[in-house]
């Protein structure tokens, strides 16, 4: 999977599908340009601090996965997705998966196919296609998140915590695979219960609830290039290459590239965050 995906529905709608019993936080509305490290609608479930109760809640999570131990922020830009191969031992993200697992809810995502054709710097250009569920559903692509503290913040203040999240990836299947050699992976329905579970922590058992989406289930088309610009963002971006789309308010270079991947423990007062 790349950089970028789409995330349109509203915040009623998620939580109907879903199931979720409190909505926690803003992340801004629909997206058809989500990239790394907007805010992006995250389904997970929390125990209740004061009862113990488990909620399931629906909140906005960063996108591209902060280790607790990291440093500062920058490097999450860099870890949107995780491999289904490795995220149970990879040390980024092993707690992660054992532990506080997510579902990031997508209407489809783009990927960048090069063609022998001669783009920007003379390098081959990249045409960007969407890809999504041929039924119109959602996909509800598998997350892990994460906590990490800011050193030089006050430690009392919300704001010194940052929660972030990856996609677990996969190989491709043929319906896609000739277009990009990794897809998300996604959770079932009759899964997401035991996915969810905080109080489940066997990485095995969480690799076995995971699926790829079949290959005659997804389709796949050429859109305009306008995606390529993080900038860009509305319906028109899932525009057909061949289609004309009303002109964007802005397709400055923001200096990402054509591709979309861009260019740059737990403790107290987590659960004031989720």
């Amino acid at each position: 999977m790349c950089g970028r995906y789409a995330s349109t529905a509203s915040s009623d709608d998620l939580s109907r599908e879903f199931e979720v019993d409190d909505v926690v936080g803003e992340w801004g509305g629909p997206s058809w340009n989500v990239a790394p490290t907007d805010a992006v609608p995250a389904v997970l479930e929390r125990a209740d601090k004061e009862t113990g109760e488990v909620r399931r809640r629906l909140t906005p999570l960063r996108w591209g996965l902060v280790p607790s131990w990291s440093k500062d922020v920058r490097g999450g830009a860099r870890m949107i997705n995780a491999r289904v191969e490795t995220v149970a031992e990879k040390p980024a993200f092993r707690r992660a998966f054992a532990a506080r697992r997510c579902l990031l809810p997508a209407d489809g995502y783009y990927e960048w196919y090069d063609t022998a054709q001669p783009g920007r710097g003379g390098r081959p250009r990249k045409q960007p296609f969407f890809i999504h569920r041929a039924d119109g559903g959602r996909l509800a692509m598998a997350g892990i998140y994460e906590f990490w503290k800011d050193p030089a913040a006050d430690p009392d203040s919300p704001d010194a915590w940052v929660v972030s999240c990856s996609v677990i990836t996969t190989t491709a299947t043929d319906a896609v695979g000739h277009i990009h050699d990794r897809m998300p992976m996604v959770v079932p329905a009759a899964a997401r219960d035991a996915w969810l579970d905080p109080s489940s922590t066997d990485p095995q058992r969480a690799l076995e609830l995971l699926e790829v989406t079949e290959a005659a289930q997804l389709e796949a088309y050429a859109v305009v290039g306008l995606v390529s610009n993080v900038r860009n963002d509305g319906p028109e971006l899932l525009t057909p290459l061949g289609e004309e789309p009303p002109a964007p308010a802005d397709d400055a270079a923001d200096g990402t590239g054509e591709d979309g991947t861009g260019s740059d423990g737990t403790g107290a007062g987590q659960d004031r965050l989720l």
